[in-house]
């Protein structure tokens, strides 16, 4: 996936993970740029221990998976 389909699925990720993480996130445009930092995290990351795979959909649920790992890692950095 290219540069701009990873910003659009990060930015829809991070609201994702706003809506799953409810109370604990940084308002819309926070949560979309965790949700695409997510993303390339994610892309980088869970391919290399083995849940890779193509398509939107799975492109969709790992960036999901790494805004919302972002997301509570910066809460538990800002409550330190």
């Amino acid at each position: 996936m290219g540069l701009i389909g990873t910003l659009i699925i990060g930015a829809i990720a991070g609201w994702l993970a706003g809506q799953i993480m409810s109370g604990r996130g940084f308002g819309i445009v926070g949560n979309m740029a965790l949700g695409i930092l997510g993303a390339f995290v994610a892309g980088m990351v869970l391919p290399a221990v083995g849940l890779g795979g193509e398509g939107t959909g799975v492109t969709l649920v790992r960036a999901t998976i790494g805004a919302v790992a972002i997301l509570a890692l910066v809460q538990l950095v800002k409550k330190a």
